[in-house]
């Protein structure tokens, strides 16, 4: 897992509680470089106007340094977040894909892995806004119902050579598991502990050579909304850095209407056609299309 004490103590907090950090360390990183340059004043005094466009230029620098590093936080976390969101689109696709190769099969194989499949959907959506305290009970029953679909599938093999879709279902139902892996390591990458280390830091820096520079009172209150703005984005890259516990998360709506569409196609709706015998009228084929 990519993260780190930082990362984890982070992930602990609310998103208001990281909001708060970081807004009260950079009032205190500046109240600190406004007493630095109080002292500076008193015993060096009389460079003030010779230093003051060196100082602007500085300040100017830094704050676009901060915009990139910030900019380069969030695309990280936000990579993260698109790649989560398209794995679950990805798993819909192949579980509905699964679904219908299944209804291939002879019985009782093919009901089987259609409940097991509707079965195993459920505890999917249900595991995607699980809160911390039931992930355990939901991953233990996911891995519960992959275990009973491959032994399915296993149960299958003669019915699925039959027929020659073998093949077919094997690839299918591996990219299933596969997806299974995949979005759980996904949940588990973060934006590394240095980046954030480095954000972190730049933002209290930031903020001590502001208030070491700034002296007006109206340039302190415009200071303080740039605070305020910037513990609000840092707030929303920690959300997004949190992908099992934050407000951000991928959309389940793939998976939900995966589950509607399985539910209204039930394994016996693919038998209308097979009912029909061989030697019926084709009248009573035609009105059974």
């Amino acid at each position: 897992m990519q993260g780190g004490g930082l990362t984890d103590w982070v992930s602990s907090l609310s998103l208001v509680g990281v909001a708060l950090a970081m807004l009260a360390s950079m009032v205190l990183a500046a109240l600190a470089g406004r007493a630095l340059r109080q002292l500076r004043r008193r015993f060096a005094p009389g460079h003030e106007d010779a230093e003051h466009n060196q100082e602007s230029y500085l300040i100017g620098s830094m704050l676009g340094l901060l915009a990139l590093l910030l900019a380069f936080s969030f695309a990280m976390a936000v990579d993260r977040y698109e790649e989560r969101r398209h794995l679950v689109v990805q798993e819909a696709n192949a579980i509905s894909t699964a679904y219908l190769r299944s209804q291939l099969l002879d019985q009782p194989h093919r009901s089987r892995l259609s409940s097991l499949l509707v079965q195993y959907t459920d505890n999917r959506i249900a595991l995607g806004s699980a809160g911390s305290d039931e992930v355990g009970s939901r991953l233990a029953a996911n891995d519960k119902l992959l275990t009973e679909i491959w032994a399915a599938v296993t149960a299958a093999r003669n019915s699925a050579n039959a027929y020659g879709i073998s093949t077919p279902i094997l690839m299918t139902f591996n990219e299933v598991i596969d997806l299974d892996t995949e979005r759980k390591v996904a949940r588990l990458v973060r934006v590394p502990t240095p980046v954030l280390l480095l954000l972190y830091s730049f933002l209290n820096m930031t903020a001590g050579v502001l208030g070491f520079v700034l002296e007006e009172r109206r340039a302190w209150l415009g200071a303080f909304v740039l605070f305020v703005l910037l513990s609000l984005y840092v707030s929303i890259i920690a959300d997004l850095n949190r992908p099992a516990s934050g407000n951000i998360r991928e959309s389940q709506e793939p998976m939900l209407m995966l589950r509607q569409s399985l539910k209204a196609q039930p394994s016996k709706m693919f038998d209308r056609f097979n009912a029909i015998p061989e030697n019926a009228p084709s009248d009573s084929r035609a009105s059974s299309q």
